[in-house]
């Protein structure tokens, strides 16, 4: 199956490539043979594969002859074998005269054959000695393709060859097309009989797994596929690269439907079936996978041993997969192509059978196809409960998304069903909750209003409530605060729905930053809630905030303990959000103001993983591995952090779930220097952040300052900052006390770059700012105040540099953020501590010290503006950032090779040298790692530096010879 295979990359069959080199050269001694038949359905890649592996075995020295089977049968013997011959020929040089003599020679020996008394034996033996003569004593290597059309004489030489009858080493190498090879196809004779040789091995090629898939269909594109594009190539194409080259082109042009050539081959392919099997692709292709053997025998009611017969065709033709909870299709594709192919009389009879079938065997789990089938039998009235069925017992099982689509199935039934009498009301509110539970809240949001309109009049205080849960759930805090606050004065607001107002705006304002705010209305929850029977979730929701805030502001011991016995509450009662906002706000507390990192990372993982479990991975799960990154980032585990964000892009979030994890992804990229990506992620930050408060604004502007500070941008950066101060208003003393850094660190690098004036005001203001915060801290718990002190020991700091840098300032900063364990800040405050200490030409050998310090520390992160910004000024102190040997080392004495020559990589680097050494290009690797090129490119410029190499090929060198056996 021919595609333009060569504007595409060879991708996931690395492995097998090595393998059958391995056994056609390396496994084959002189004088003997071997073989590999490779075997797959059509567009598998068999054809790429052997000219990829051609082009290997001549690089090695073979001789490697290339030839292809025709669909004429026996007409032309030995056509593949005198096609190759031609072609080697046509493209030997004049230097190689004695071999273009032998392959002339043996051509026109094959032309002159004619019939005689030492028949076809004599003939082989010739080839045999005509093949040795081509060879030259350097290994020979026939490769045919569509083996599945080999004419009968090519077949007995191949038998000939390979049981060593003839005198030369000898390899083959054939593709077969597997769903060729049916009945009594010559060709599975020859197969059995060769299998029994040692070395010959016949390999099934198996299609692409879905991450070779999204790789393949990237590079076809040019660029990162979406969720939903690759989903889509993934679940049409099974994995088979032709199509999907196919499909990706038709994504690249914008094409839209299935292309004629994807078409006419999976028709071509069906319509070589048998009648019964035909019928049985047919059912397939209409049910809904997977089609149990009961089901299909109900449906299409063959007797059992004509259904299996045609059962096994379609497998046979690689049309159908069989397992032991029933049939599915290869290719999705072929469903599409089939739908075209039936009258809709045809279609509609099918899904009224299947139906029919599903509703006289009930069992667990069948709503869902019933309402599919009974809506495409065009029957809407038996659809509808069956939909609302499902969309029930998918929320049962915490399948939030399935149960949105089952409840918008519902909808759309109930619209089309007529005079039935349907609550309307009932299905857009179960609707609506659905979506917000499974990530969509613009669709929450919009389901919600349909319902507030149809119900008309004022809105009750419940409506307020929902719409102001979903509000907060889409970024929106500002509307979400007047929301809550407007059903706490209506005058239909209950007890139950006050206390749950107050729980769920003191959750809100605990997110906003103010602490304080959130408190007062914890409290105020708790105490309607007592009066108020079953009110597990409001409990929950006030007592994590009120822990929180008490954690915060006054006791970190007793806020803790409150919120972890939140969680047993939530843990007993058994609701799936409870659950979910009571390991966020436990997580979120050890991470941040009680700085217990470690214990913080792993609750915030185990939580996304209980979360998972209950269905709200897409949302609360992506907001615990945003935390979680957050945690690794601060203790220097950034290749850690990596693999997080990857996990969690898979949830494909959106609303304020996006906002936490695009922030914490961005913070990795400012510290690897990729400006391009962090800027990306802090503009999309910018458009989902409507009316975000300042738990969102305040990091989106500091991240801002800090990537403008490493562009050079330092009136950007003091804008961003001065922003922050104008519009936020927040307890969160942390962020803030980050936030007013930045802002001086922007003064003190104007300064020293001398590209922009300082701006006295600002200068002023950051101080006021600083000195507020002090004040503020002082009230704060212990940890707190701690985290702020690290902060205002950076801020005193960078003051200093306006006026003479003070090393001892510096060298406070980088006591304080050791004690704490945050290498990052620790890393800079100790090149700052050295600039300043070489400006004023002191301590030098200390100076020096500090930089290799700060550098080791920087490399091992991959932090590459700070790597960069301390080898300058090594370089212009002329400070050597290698440790130099011990003074009683012996000159010219050899020195003991170190056992991993990788040791200085970190864990990200360690999985990028491996790609690399692979073969694998930049874009490549970070479609195979969910990171940008540009991250990788840094990646690999560190890995160089580390192992003091100039090339790709070096760095593979260390590689292998770090990996080998």
């Amino acid at each position: 199956m021919a595609s333009d295979v060569d504007t595409a990359p060879l991708v996931g069959r690395a492995e097998l490539v090595r393998t059958v080199r391995s056994a056609l050269l390396g496994d084959a001694t002189h004088g003997q043979t071997a073989a590999v038949f490779l075997t797959g359905e059509s567009g598998v890649g068999k054809t790429r594969l052997l000219g990829e592996i051609g082009d290997r075995l001549r690089d090695q020295g073979a001789v490697v002859l290339t030839g292809s089977c025709l669909d004429i049968g026996d007409a032309s013997p030995l056509h593949p074998l005198l096609q190759a011959l031609r072609r080697y020929d046509a493209d030997l040089s004049a230097s190689r005269a004695r071999s273009s003599s032998a392959v002339r020679g043996l051509l026109q020996m094959v032309a002159d054959e004619t019939a005689g008394p030492d028949g076809a034996g004599a003939l082989l033996e010739r080839v045999s000695r005509g093949l040795h003569l081509i060879a030259e004593g350097r290994p020979l290597v026939l490769i045919l393709d569509d083996l599945q059309w080999v004419d009968r004489s090519t077949r007995q030489l191949l038998l000939y060859l390979l049981a060593g009858l003839g005198d030369l080493q000898l390899s083959v190498l054939a593709a077969v097309r597997a769903e060729s090879l049916q009945g009594a196809h010559p060709l599975r004779r020859v197969l059995t009989e060769l299998r029994r040789l040692r070395t010959v091995r016949v390999l099934d090629l198996a299609p692409l797994g879905r991450t070779e898939t999204e790789e393949l269909a990237a590079a076809v594109v040019g660029r990162t596929l979406s969720g939903d594009a690759a989903d889509q190539v993934w679940q049409r194409s099974g994995g088979n690269p032709f199509v999907i080259e196919e499909l990706a082109r038709d994504l690249r042009d914008g094409r839209d439907g299935l292309s004629e050539t994807l078409r006419e081959i999976f028709l071509d392919r069906v319509d070589a079936l048998p009648q019964h099997a035909h019928a049985v692709v047919h059912a397939v292709a209409a049910g809904v996978e997977p089609v149990q053997h009961w089901l299909l025998a109900e449906v299409l009611r063959l007797p059992e041993d004509e259904l299996i017969d045609a059962a096994r065709a379609a497998v046979a033709h690689r049309l159908l997969v069989g397992a032991d909870d029933g049939y599915r299709l290869r290719h999705r594709l072929v469903a599409e192509v089939l739908a075209h192919e039936l009258l809709p009389a045809e279609r509609s009879g099918l899904h009224r059978r299947y139906a029919e079938a599903l509703t006289s065997a009930p069992a667990e789990l069948h709503q869902a196809r019933l309402a599919h089938h009974w809506r495409l039998a065009g029957d809407p009235a038996r659809a509808l409960p069956a939909a609302v069925a499902a969309a029930q017992e998918a929320e049962r099982l915490g399948g939030y998304a399935e149960a949105h689509r089952h409840w918008s199935a519902a909808l759309q039934l109930a619209a089309d069903s007529g005079p039935l009498a349907v609550d309307r009301v009932e299905l857009l509110g179960n609707a609506a909750e659905a979506a917000h539970h499974c990530g969509e809240h613009a669709r929450a949001l919009a389901l919600l209003e349909e319902l507030a309109t149809l119900q008309g009049g004022e809105p009750t205080c419940a409506l307020h409530i929902r719409r102001a849960r979903y509000l907060a759930a889409a970024g929106r805090s500002a509307l979400a605060e007047e929301e809550y606050q407007r059903a706490l004065k209506a005058a239909d607001c209950s007890p139950r729905d006050r206390a749950a107002a107050a729980a769920r705006l003191a959750e809100l304002l605990l997110h906003l930053g103010r602490y304080a705010d959130a408190g007062e209305r914890a409290r105020e929850a708790l105490a309607l809630a007592e009066n108020v029977e079953g009110s597990a979730t409001e409990v929950v929701l006030a007592s994590s905030a009120l822990g929180f805030s008490d954690a915060f502001l006054e006791d970190p011991d007793a806020g803790l303990a409150v919120m972890r016995d939140a969680l047993d509450t939530a843990e007993r009662a058994g609701q799936p959000e409870d659950v979910a906002c009571a390991y966020l706000h436990l997580a979120e507390l050890l991470t941040g103001p009680l700085n217990i990192l470690e214990e913080g990372v792993v609750v915030a993982r185990r939580g996304a993983e209980r979360v998972a479990e209950l269905g709200l991975g897409r949302t609360w799960g992506t907001r615990l591995l945003a935390i979680a990154i957050n945690g690794l980032f601060r203790v220097g585990q950034w290749a850690e952090a990596e693999k997080v964000v990857a996990a969690a892009l898979r949830h494909r979030p959106s609303g304020a779930d996006a906002v936490e994890l695009l922030l914490a992804r961005c913070r990795l990229s400012v510290g690897y220097g990729d400006i391009e990506a962090a800027g990306r992620d802090l503009d999309a930050v910018a458009t989902l952040l409507a009316g975000g408060g300042a738990r969102h604004v305040i990091p989106l502007l500091t991240l801002r300052s800090g990537l403008a500070m490493w562009e050079g941008r330092h009136d950007v950066a003091r804008m961003a900052v001065q922003r922050g101060l104008t519009e936020i208003r927040s307890d969160d003393v942390m962020i803030l006390s980050a936030l007013v850094w930045h802002g001086l660190r922007a003064e003190a690098e104007a300064h020293a770059s001398r590209t922009v004036e300082v701006d006295p005001t600002a200068v002023r203001r950051l101080r006021d700012v600083a000195d507020r915060m002090a004040r503020k801290s002082a009230g704060a718990a212990r940890p707190v105040r701690s985290v702020v002190e690290g902060f205002l020991a950076l801020c005193a700091a960078e003051v200093s540099r306006l006026d003479g840098s003070d090393p001892e300032l510096w060298a406070t900063s980088v006591a304080e953020w050791d004690r704490r364990n945050h290498p990052y800040p620790a890393a800079y405050s100790r090149l700052r501590q050295a600039e300043a200490l070489l400006a004023r030409r002191s301590r030098l050998a200390t100076a020096g010290k500090l930089l290799r310090e700060a550098y080791e520390v920087a490399q091992g992160l991959g932090a590459v503006p700070l790597t960069s910004e301390i080898r300058e000024l090594a370089g212009r102190a002329r400070v050597s950032l290698e440790e130099r040997e011990p003074t009683g080392a012996t000159r010219g004495a050899p020195t003991q090779a170190s056992d991993d020559e990788l040791a200085a990589l970190t864990a990200r680097e360690r999985e990028v040298l491996a790609l690399v050494a692979e073969g694998l290009t930049n874009k490549e690797i970070g479609q195979r790692l969910f990171i940008s090129e540009r991250t990788i490119g840094v990646h690999v410029s560190h890995i160089f530096d580390k192992l003091q190499v100039r090339t790709r090929v070096q760095a593979s060198a260390i590689q292998l010879r770090n990996h080998r056996g």
